[in-house]
C-alpha cells in the first residue's frame, strides 16, 4: 500500500503571476549586484541603499576580523525579507534553493529505484519503477543491496545511498545486490527520470470502478502524469475518481491549473488573485472537461495548491471533498533567484476561491468531515483508512 499520507517540510506555492513588492526587489538586486568582491562598494542615486553601502563600507574595512562578504550579504538579504514579518516572504540559501527546485521540477538523475531499511538495517529495494534503467535492468523489490559502486554499505543511511547514486560523477552505477541469498551483480546507466508524484490504482466496489490518485506534489511534471494515468484509467471505463491531496503542501500553480483544465468546463472559474489594486478572475480555457463523480481527499496537510485545487473542483466542478479542515494558505508568492543561484520569494497577492472567499488562516472545511483512524496512522494498511473507504462508499452508492 503506498497511499500513505506524507507531509512535506515546505508549506509554499510557487506562483508565477502579476509582481508585487517591486521595491524589494529592486532593493535587493541593487544591494547585491553593487557588490564588489574587492572590498568597497560604490554608492547608487538611492539615499537608503547609500545608507546600507555606507554600513557594509564600515564593517568590511573596519571589523576586527576578516568577514566572508557572500555570507554577510546572505544575513543582510535575509534581515531585509524577514522584516516584512509575512511566513512566506524570505530568502533561501543555496542549499535551500536546491532542495526546493530538485523537488519541483520533476526530474532527477538516476536508476529508478525507491530505497528503504529493513528491520535488519539493511538497504533494499522498495521499489522499481517501469520503464526506467532499475527495470530494465532486472532490479527486483526486497533486493538487498550489499555495495555501491565497490563499497560497503553496511554504515550507510538510506539519505547517504540516494545522495552517492544521484551525486555519481559517473553514468554508471554499480550495485551487487542479494536475492534469495545469491549475490548478483548489476551495472546500471543512469539517465534523467521523471520524478513520480502520484500513486494509481482502480478499486471496483457494488459492480463501480472507481479511479485513485494519490498527488504527492504538484511538481512540473505532474500535470502530465495526471493525464497519462486518467487516459488509461478512462480506457477501463472508470465511473468516478477519487484525488488525494492529504499531506500535499503545493507547488507550482500551473500544474494545479493544468490538472483542473482536465476537469472543468471551458468558462468556469479556477480561482481569483487579489493584489493591492485589483482582482483578476483565471478561468479555464480549454475545450477538455470531464463529467464523472469526483471526491476529494484533503486534511490539514493539504495546502497551497492543493486548496486550489480542491476549491475549484468543489465550486466550479461540484466535487465532494472529504476529511478534515485544509491548512490555509491564501496568499501568492513570486520567486526570483540572484546572480549566485540563490533564491528569494515574496508575497505578492491574495488568492480567493471561485466563491470569491479568501482561506488564509482559515483553511476549507471538507462536505464530509471524518478524522483519519488511528489505527492507519499506526499502520498505514489500506483497511484502517476510514477517509479513503468513506470515499469509496460515497462513490459506489
Amino acid at each position: 500500500m503506498k497511499n500513505k499520507i506524507k507531509v512535506s517540510f515546505l508549506q509554499l506555492i510557487c506562483l508565477m503571476i502579476i509582481p508585487g513588492l517591486i521595491m524589494s526587489i529592486i532593493m535587493g538586486s541593487l544591494v547585491y549586484n553593487s557588490m564588489s568582491r574587492a572590498g568597497t562598494v560604490n554608492k547608487t542615486n538611492n539615499k537608503h541603499v547609500n545608507e546600507f553601502i555606507s554600513a557594509y563600507n564600515k564593517l568590511i574595512d573596519s571589523y576586527y576580523e576578516d568577514l566572508d562578504e557572500s555570507k554577510l550579504i546572505d544575513a543582510a538579504i535575509k534581515g531585509m525579507f524577514n522584516y516584512t514579518g509575512d511566513d512566506y516572504t524570505n530568502y533561501m540559501d543555496e542549499d535551500a534553493t536546491n532542495v526546493l527546485n530538485e523537488r519541483l521540477n520533476g526530474t532527477y538523475d538516476g536508476i529508478g529505484i525507491n530505497i528503504a531499511e529493513d528491520s535488519e538495517g539493511q538497504i533494499i529495494i522498495k521499489d522499481v519503477f517501469e520503464n526506467t534503467p532499475a527495470s530494465e535492468a532486472g532490479l527486483k523489490e526486497n533486493d538487498i543491496i550489499l555495495y555501491l559502486n565497490g563499497t560497503d554499505l553496511e554504515d550507510y543511511s538510506i539519505s547517504e545511498v540516494s545522495e552517492v547514486i544521484k551525486n555519481n560523477t559517473s553514468d554508471n552505477v554499480t550495485l551487487k545486490i542479494l536475492r534469495n541469498n545469491e549475490e548478483l551483480d548489476f551495472e546500471i546507466k543512469k539517465k534523467t527520470l521523471i520524478s513520480p508524484n502520484i500513486y494509481s490504482s482502480i478499486k471496483e466496489i457494488n459492480n463501480k470502478k472507481i479511479g485513485y490518485i494519490l498527488i504527492e506534489s504538484f511538481s512540473n511534471t505532474v500535470d502530465t502524469q495526471i493525464e497519462t494515468t486518467l487516459i488509461s484509467m478512462e480506457k477501463e471505463n472508470i465511473d468516478s475518481l477519487i484525488l488525494d491531496v492529504r499531506g500535499n503542501s503545493g507547488g507550482y500553480l500551473n500544474s494545479c491549473t493544468n490538472i483542473l483544465e482536465l476537469f472543468l468546463e471551458k468558462g468556469k472559474v479556477i480561482y481569483s488573485v487579489q493584489t493591492k489594486d485589483d482582482k483578476t478572475e483565471y478561468k479555464d480555457k480549454t475545450e477538455e472537461k470531464r463529467n464523472y463523480p469526483i471526491v476529494v481527499l484533503i486534511n490539514g496537510g493539504s495546502a497551497s495548491a492543493s486548496e486550489i485545487l480542491a476549491g475549484a473542483l468543489k465550486y466550479s466542478y461540484g466535487a465532494t471533498l472529504i476529511g478534515t479542515k485544509t491548512y490555509g494558505k491564501g496568499k501568492v508568492q513570486n520567486t526570483g533567484y540572484l546572480d549566485d543561484g540563490t533564491m528569494y520569494k515574496y508575497t505578492s497577492a491574495k488568492w480567493l476561491l471561485p466563491n470569491g472567499d479568501c482561506i488564509d488562516k482559515i483553511g476549507i472545511q471538507p462536505d464530509i468531515n471524518i478524522e483519519l483512524n488511528e489505527e492507519y496512522l499506526l499502520n498505514g494498511t489500506e483497511e484502517y483508512d476510514n477517509q479513503l473507504n468513506e470515499a469509496l462508499n460515497y462513490l459506489s452508492k
